[in-house]
């Protein structure tokens, strides 16, 4: 099919770029022309703002479309205008989401796709689901042909790893044997998903009319705590058996809030996502394992030179010997 990806440059979208392209697609995509990717000689570029309605309809008009990746819609007013833009004019709309739609703590797990939205998670999450909102009545209304994907902690390419304290060192310490702090007791389930699994959805999602007016969550099949997470990433790097720091959710929230802006929303629920929709319809399969995930991440960054050394980030040992002496303290107290 000729493909038009908005913003075919990202992390995920790069993935999608480049896989469906080897699929046989005609890829264009439609950027600002501020990212570079390596991408394949056959890809054509239109440079443009997609916020920018004659410059969508320009891009629209370039090629005869197939079908549409929406990478960065993130404005329901965006949303609307790409909904007028191309309606009529393609076979399909593809519109990257995110399971930030969904409100936490979740009440059950697997998380179905019908799971509760509301109160929103964050402004994301909340933009996001209007999003599909606009898309889905859309569909239902004049059958706009609308899929919805939604991915989770998506990694790879020149993307850090996470940890709780957002630090560029961490890929350091855990070589180094230092200590690694995790929120909690470490026990929250975490599933990062290698970002070339998640862009195969999307691949396969092209010309899949089964997904027309459907929602598909696109992330590991494999969760795991986050004591296993820095546990494996740290295996995978042949470097020591970590020493895991824990420290409470709140008191991290309380004592340094600007560390850890994802924790509140994100990292301390347990979330486990049902991926047999996905399965189903997509064929989704987790095919990269975190070790290997892990070892192909930090090769990358290293080849970008984007490691940290452990010691380039002296907050962290501070909010380490700080919990150490306040936990010495308490058990004092007590005696």
């Amino acid at each position: 099919m000729q493909v038009l990806i908005i913003g075919g440059t990202g992390l995920i979208s790069t993935g999608i770029t480049r896989q469906a392209a080897a699929a046989g697609h005609d890829v264009t995509v439609f950027t600002r022309g501020e990212t570079e990717a390596v991408l394949p000689a056959s890809v054509e570029h239109i440079t443009g703002d997609r916020t920018d309605r004659d410059a969508l309809e320009r891009a629209r008009d370039a090629v005869p479309l197939g079908c549409v990746i929406d990478m960065v819609g993130f404005d329901p007013a965006d949303i609307e205008t790409a909904i007028d833009v191309f309606r009529g004019h393609i076979d399909q709309y593809v519109f990257c989401s995110t399971v930030d739609v969904y409100h936490r703590p979740v009440e059950t797990m697997p998380i179905q796709e019908r799971a509760a939205r509301e109160p929103p998670v964050s402004e994301y999450g909340g933009n996001k689901a209007t999003c599909e909102d606009r898309l889905f009545e859309a569909y239902r209304k004049d059958g706009f042909p609308a899929t919805v994907i939604r991915p989770w902690h998506t990694y790879g390419g020149d993307r850090g790893l996470l940890d709780t304290l957002s630090s560029d060192a961490y890929v350091d310490r855990l070589r180094r044997g230092k200590p690694i702090v995790v929120h909690g007791d470490g026990t929250s389930v975490w599933a990062p998903c290698h970002r070339d699994d998640v862009a195969a959805a999307f691949v396969t999602a092209i010309g899949n009319h089964e997904t027309i007016g459907e929602a598909y969550h696109t992330t590991a099949t494999e969760p795991m705590t986050w004591n296993q997470y820095h546990q494996r990433a740290a295996a995978a790097l042949d470097a020591p058996e970590p020493e895991l720091v824990h420290v409470p959710t709140d008191a991290l929230c309380e004592g340094a809030p600007d560390r850890v802006a994802p924790l509140l929303n994100h990292y301390q629920f347990s979330t486990v996502f049902d991926m047999s929709k996905a399965e189903r319809d997509l064929g989704f399969q987790q095919t990269v394992s975190w070790e290997d995930g892990v070892e192909r991440t930090v090769t990358r960054l290293a080849e970008d030179d984007a490691i940290d050394d452990w010691d380039s980030d002296p907050e962290y040992d501070a909010i380490v010997s700080a919990w150490r002496d306040a936990t010495d303290s308490f058990a004092a107290s007590l005696h």
